[in-house]
C-alpha cells in the first residue's frame, strides 16, 4: 500500500469504530475515496456540523442539538411519568425503534466499575433530580445483565428509596450477560411486559 500520511490516519481513526478493524476501514476509505464528491465532502460537513451543533444533554444524557435544546427531558407534550434508565444512547434507540416504552428515557453514561468508571461519572444525581422534580411515578431500570449493568441497577435503587416512585427491572427475556442494544424487539418486548418491582414502597 503507498504511504500516503493521510490515508493511513484516515484508516486508523475508522478502525476505532464498533465492528470495524483495520481491513474494513481500507475497503471504507476506498469507497470514500473513488466517492469523492458524493462521500467525502458531505461528509466531511456532516461531520463538522455534528461536532459543532450536537452534545450530550447535562440532565437526561440524550443527544440534543444546541439551537433547539433536549426532545427528550423537554418534552412538556406528553407529559409523561415514566423514565427508562439505560446505559448508553445506542440502547435508548434500540428501545425508541421497537415502540415499546412510551415515556422519558435518562442515558446515564455507563456501569459502575471496578476499572476506571465511577458512580460519580454517570447521571445518577441528575436522575434523582428529575425524579423529585418532574412527578415521576415509575422508574425503569434498563441496564444489561451484565455483572456491571446489575450493580448499577442496584446502587440506583438504593439511592432512590427515599422517594416515593415505584422501581422496576426488566425481568424474562433479558439474557445473562446480555446487553440491550444486541436484544431483538421480541426480547424486549418481553423483558418490558415481564418487569418486577424492586422497591416496597406504595405506588
Amino acid at each position: 500500500m503507498q504511504n500516503i500520511n493521510e490515508i493511513e490516519d484516515l484508516i486508523r481513526l475508522i478502525s476505532k469504530l464498533p465492528g470495524l478493524g483495520p481491513k474494513s476501514a481500507k475497503r471504507i476509505v476506498l469507497k470514500l475515496i473513488n466517492n469523492r464528491d458524493e462521500l467525502v465532502k458531505p461528509m466531511a460537513n456532516s461531520l463538522v456540523q455534528v461536532y459543532k451543533n450536537v452534545k450530550r444533554c447535562n440532565s437526561c444524557g440524550s443527544l440534543k442539538s444546541i439551537s433547539n435544546g433536549c426532545n427528550n427531558c423537554e418534552n412538556t407534550k406528553e407529559n409523561f411519568n415514566k423514565i427508562c434508565v439505560v446505559e448508553d444512547i445506542a440502547d435508548q434507540w434500540s428501545i425508541e425503534n421497537s415502540n415499546i416504552f412510551k415515556g422519558y428515557f435518562h442515558i446515564l453514561g455507563g456501569t459502575i466499575s471496578s476499572v476506571g468508571q465511577r458512580k460519580e461519572d454517570l447521571l445518577i444525581n441528575s436522575l434523582i433530580e428529575r425524579v423529585n422534580r418532574d412527578d415521576i411515578e415509575e422508574v425503569i431500570l434498563a441496564t444489561s445483565a451484565t455483572v456491571e449493568g446489575q450493580t448499577t441497577a442496584y446502587y440506583i435503587q438504593d439511592s432512590l428509596k427515599n422517594s416515593k416512585v415505584k422501581v422496576t427491572k426488566l425481568a424474562q427475556g433479558l439474557p445473562v450477560g446480555g446487553e440491550i442494544e444486541s436484544l431483538d424487539d421480541g426480547t424486549l418486548f418481553s423483558a418490558f411486559k415481564n418487569r418486577s418491582k424492586l422497591n416496597s414502597n406504595s405506588d
